[in-house]
């Protein structure tokens, strides 16, 4: 008797996180269910209308998994009616400090701790990392800032071993490297 997950977003949306991960079986049975807008409950003959607006969200170059065969080409064009690319933290590096600033206060509000700011040295190096894990790594490094942090400000030594150890990007720009003769 339990509706679910499409059932209960009817007239709303539905959040699917991480689709490039959903097995093939899993596949077929959510493609099913976005070209027919029915559900039909486990164990029930009778199916049911429903009215959802779907987000998928995914880390993987879904085209590529259509390329390899392990993800369907009808449910990729099912899915992609509006695109939205959000480039990798590492390729939004103005991104980082707004997102760690925020993401330091929901951590110190969620452990009850008055961790408020962070060390200049430690926006530097923030800005610094490349981020391989995105914005769920930042989280994580924040959370471990706030639960380490000694006084209302996060230092370098609250931050995860690789954050601290990261070296600056080499950031030349083309047509600015010189041979070594020519300098």
């Amino acid at each position: 008797d339990r509706p679910g997950l499409f059932e209960a977003a009817n007239t709303g949306t539905l959040l699917l996180d991480e689709v490039g991960e959903v097995s093939p079986a899993m596949q077929v049975k959510l493609l099913r269910v976005l070209q027919e807008r029915e559900v039909r409950r486990v164990g029930e003959n009778r199916t049911r209308r429903v009215d959802v607006r779907v987000l998928a969200a995914t880390n993987r170059e879904l085209t590529l998994g259509v390329q390899a065969g392990s993800f369907r080409q009808d449910l990729y064009y099912r899915l992609k009616v509006i695109e939205l690319r959000v480039p990798p933290l590492r390729e939004r590096k103005d991104d980082v400090l707004p997102l760690a600033r925020v993401l330091l206060a929901e951590s110190a509000v969620r452990m009850k701790r008055k961790v408020s700011s962070l060390a200049p040295a430690v926006a530097d190096q923030l800005v610094r990392y490349v981020w391989p894990g995105n914005v769920r790594e930042l989280e994580n490094a924040m959370e471990r800032a706030v639960a380490l942090a000694q006084g209302s400000r996060v230092e370098m030594e609250d931050l995860p071993e690789e954050v601290r150890q990261a070296m600056p990007a080499p950031a030349a720009v083309l047509g600015t490297v010189q041979p070594l003769e020519e300098v």
